[in-house]
């Protein structure tokens, strides 16, 4: 089965956090109950559909990592992954 996104909705894999620290330091797990709010796109879909008819860019693209509002996505499971459907509007800035 495959999978396209709809509008300017993006599908995002979230980014896990790193359990230590680049000292070494663990991490304690109360901050894994955390909503991650940083994804890699893995599908991005044509953009908004405007009055004319035609479709409006997207500014983002699918490879892309983002940070998005906290609260925006909506979870979802895909083929046994975990992944956050969200408006290419929620998304705050991209990242390398």
């Amino acid at each position: 089965m495959s999978y396209h996104a709809l509008d300017d909705y993006l599908v995002i894999k979230p980014l896990t956090k790193e359990a230590t620290t680049k000292s070494g330091i663990i991490l304690p797990d109360s901050d894994k109950d955390e909503r991650p709010e940083q994804g890699e796109v893995v599908y991005a879909g044509p953009g908004r559909l405007l009055d004319d008819g035609g479709r409006a860019p997207m500014e983002v693209q699918v490879g892309d990592k983002v940070v998005f509002k906290k609260y925006a996505p909506d979870p979802v499971t895909i083929n046994s992954e975990d992944y956050f459907v969200i408006r290419q509007s929620d998304v705050i800035l991209k990242f390398d």
